[in-house]
């Protein structure tokens, strides 16, 4: 992540490609205490959910307002990614080898979160695409990155402001240490790259440690991812996308690059578009269209394409990660453990 339900995901979504190289503006500087909004923001915490603000204080003096952090947020990025570009980047051998590596040695934490209801796979593919399955989470301190952009970057002061008091109650309820977390510049934390309000909705405790470790504990990130997507809606059993024909068809008036699934698979068929699926006539769907190499693809995008685009707002997002995971399960011997057990409501 990808918005307080949905993880935010604008800041640090992979749609865009990012330099790696971002310089700092000025050097980091420890964040006033005094000022007005910080003393606000102490007092908002104890009068609203008992924080001691001595303690608070003591910690605010050790945090870092980082300019590089307002540069990386605030740069636009140079060039937006084709689908043909972006599928590259992370449909790659490396990465579906990984993928099935990781199937065979996480097995056991897969099977129990795909107990939940979503295929190992599409666990396995997000963190793929997220994270290259842990090895790139972010170095930035989650408290750094959430209180330079609560309280120097005013475009979206308050949505961060109410991410850092997420954060500071997911630090003490998991009794960890809120200098300690690292995370991505918008303050993402873990292999699955939760924002605070996401872990404290969605993440789950997978191996009934007592902690839910998003940094650390496959069980736990698979199983929070799982359940992530089934409350935004995944549905056992059926598929994400299917490749679809659209020559020919009558395409006027459809809204290309829209997440809401405002056709059906009848009305997609009505208008000739030519499509394989069991689904039944009047099950939502949307036409997606993609800048393949040699022209536009398409596909048709079901209620689990919605479901992945929750996580992160972009077709290309649901597409990679859908292909992704089709290539992982093709890999991995033996295969990835399939969603058998409706999740209970």
């Amino acid at each position: 992540m990808t918005r307080s339900r949905t993880r935010r995901r604008a800041p640090f979504s992979p749609l865009c490609l990012v330099l790696p190289g971002l310089a700092a503006l000025a050097p980091a500087h420890a964040l006033d205490g005094s000022r007005e909004d910080v003393t606000a923001f102490v007092a908002e915490m104890r009068d609203r959910h008992g924080f001691d603000p001595e303690a608070l204080g003591s910690m605010f003096a050790q945090v870092e307002s980082r300019p590089s952090i307002i540069e990386a947020i605030s740069r636009p990025a140079e060039k937006t990614l084709a689908w043909h570009e972006y599928r590259a980047r992370f449909i790659t051998e490396r990465r579906v080898r990984r993928g099935a590596e990781l199937a065979l040695e996480e097995a056991d934490a897969l099977q129990k979160a795909a107990a939940i209801g979503v295929p190992a796979q599409v666990l396995l593919a997000i963190v793929g695409v997220e994270t290259f399955y842990g090895e790139i989470t972010g170095r930035h301190r989650v408290v750094d990155a959430l209180a330079t952009l609560a309280f120097d970057y005013p475009p979206r002061g308050s949505f961060f402001r109410g991410e850092l008091e997420q954060f500071l109650l997911m630090a003490r309820e998991e009794s960890l240490d809120p200098l300690a977390p690292l995370g991505s510049y918008a303050g993402a934390m873990g292999r699955p790259q939760f924002m605070p309000t996401s872990f404290r909705a969605y993440a789950v405790d997978g191996d009934t440690d007592g902690h839910r470790d998003l940094w650390g504990n496959w069980s736990d990130v698979f199983s929070s991812v799982a359940n992530y997507l089934k409350v935004h809606g995944w549905r056992l059993g059926e598929p994400v996308m299917v490749p679809a024909d659209a020559s020919g068809a009558n395409l006027d008036g459809l809204e290309f690059g829209a997440l809401a699934l405002t056709q059906t698979v009848q009305s997609l068929r009505d208008r000739g578009v030519k499509f394989d699926t069991f689904l039944p006539p009047d099950a939502p769907a949307v036409l997606v269209q993609l800048s393949g190499a040699a022209g536009p693809e398409y596909r048709v995008g079901f209620t689990n394409f919605y479901a992945i685009t929750r996580y992160n707002r972009s077709q290309l997002y649901a597409s990679a990660v859908n292909d992704l995971a089709e290539a992982i399960a093709a890999a991995a011997q033996p295969p990835v453990p399939e969603a058998t057990i409706p999740f209970a409501e």
